[in-house]
């Protein structure tokens, strides 16, 4: 294992992950992988303890049907949850709630109510039995269907199986990410919201047919 990131590059990082030590391998891959949404996962015990704590490895895997992802480093309370009751929530995590969910981070001893302890509100869902988190403006209430193990990464895949929407980020049909305002996860204690937006139509194969190597698709400048 070498000496771990130098405080400056020369020349471009040719990286084998088990040069470093894990840490260092982390902040890489959070640091690369930017942003990324939060997944503030709710989950219960076998025993009714209730649980909401933050993951920075989250995802959207599909929508037909639609499927959430999240990976626990080592064997935590929610996913030990998890794996008891094959339930739980994603509350997604917006400006106005990001003190709140980064309080729900600090390393509680096993069994700890994060709900109590952070002030955030527990509510019943209505397909599962995880509380979703109130103050939240969305939440995908999930059913687990299937946990992988790679090493002391546990993945969760969980079949969105209730979806709750607030209407105060609803416009036109659909949210409006703008009043969303959602939190975008960086590395380490960074965190971003969305800054300037912009769309770009997708291109048709009718448009581009013939063009390669002839011109140059036009960039924003």
């Amino acid at each position: 294992m070498s000496a771990g990131p130098p405080d400056t590059l020369t020349e471009p990082l040719e990286l084998t992950p088990s040069d470093w030590d894990q840490k260092d391998v982390y902040f890489l891959m959070t640091g690369l992988v930017v942003p990324r949404p939060i997944g503030w996962i709710s989950t219960v015990s076998e025993e009714g303890v209730h649980n909401v704590a933050p993951y920075s490895y989250f995802n959207a895997m599909g929508a037909h049907p639609p499927v959430v992802a999240f990976a626990s480093t080592g064997r935590k309370d929610t996913f030990n949850y998890v794996e008891q009751t094959r339930e739980f929530v994603w509350n997604i995590v917006t400006m106005d709630v990001v003190e709140e969910m980064n309080f729900t981070s600090t390393d509680f001893p096993a069994g700890e109510n994060e709900f109590e302890w952070s002030g955030m509100t527990p509510v019943d869902s209505k397909v599962v039995k995880p509380k979703r988190v109130k103050e939240a403006k969305a939440h995908f209430e999930c059913k687990v269907r299937e946990i992988v193990n790679i090493g002391n990464n546990w993945i969760t895949l969980g079949e969105v199986v209730h979806i709750h929407i607030d209407p105060s980020v609803w416009k036109d049909g659909r949210v409006d990410p703008e009043l969303l305002d959602p939190v975008c996860r960086l590395s380490g204690s960074w965190y971003g919201s969305l800054g300037d937006l912009h769309k770009i139509a997708r291109p048709k194969w009718s448009e581009v047919e013939g063009t390669r190597g002839t011109e140059k698709m036009p960039r924003k400048t």
